[in-house]
């Protein structure tokens, strides 16, 4: 239906271990007091600060912080930046739409409809797009290895890793000029092929 796509630090079907992890990330917030008989009775404040905690664990890679890049975009202290910028970032969120966020994403699969009954094989073979598939070369929700294995299947599909330490986060480069650039050429270059066959 379309001649080229883009599919940034993402999959065709969540993996097993991201499984884990978003597992992981819901029970930081259905642990908290507010949540009572399967709903929020009230803002989990708590459950919403370890939940951001946790993710800043995982959405930037060890280099990011081995490096120190937190202290270089204005925060002045690891502290810091895991209170203004993550839990900031997750206090002005609605914890029923995190949980829905959470749903969403663990129950991505390209191919669990009727047309592919889950043979996510056949889905990708199927997708005829030029396709340039960018992973962050530091995600560890979306990996490398995981974006390989979807793009070899696809017939007219790039493997493009982004070489970055910014893991999850290259996808949304406001603080990361570097990384912008890279994609955004990728993309022009994308855009001026030929659409695929």
């Amino acid at each position: 239906m379309v001649e080229r796509i883009a599919p940034i630090t993402s999959s065709a079907k969540t993996a097993q271990h991201n499984l884990v992890f978003l597992e992981g990330i819901k029970a930081t917030l259905t642990l908290d007091p507010a949540w009572r008989d399967g709903a929020f009775l009230e803002r989990p404040v708590r459950g919403i600060r370890a939940m951001a905690r946790v993710y800043a664990g995982w959405g930037l890679s060890q280099s990011f912080y081995r490096e120190g890049l937190h202290l270089k975009i204005g925060f002045s202290s690891l502290a810091d930046f895991i209170q203004r910028d993550w839990e900031a970032g997750f206090l002005r969120r609605n914890a029923d739409n995190l949980l829905a966020m959470l749903w969403t994403w663990q129950h991505a699969d390209i191919s669990d409809n009727p047309l592919y009954q889950g043979d996510l094989t056949a889905a990708l073979r199927a997708i005829r797009a030029r396709a340039l598939v960018m992973p962050s070369e530091t995600d560890l929700y979306f990996t490398v290895e995981d974006s390989r294995r979807d793009a070899v299947l696809m017939p007219n599909a790039e493997l493009l890793p982004i070489p970055t330490i910014w893991g999850h986060r290259v996808n949304n480069p406001v603080q990361n000029p570097t990384d912008a650039r890279f994609v955004d050429d990728a993309l022009a270059r994308l855009l001026n092929s030929a659409a695929g066959t």
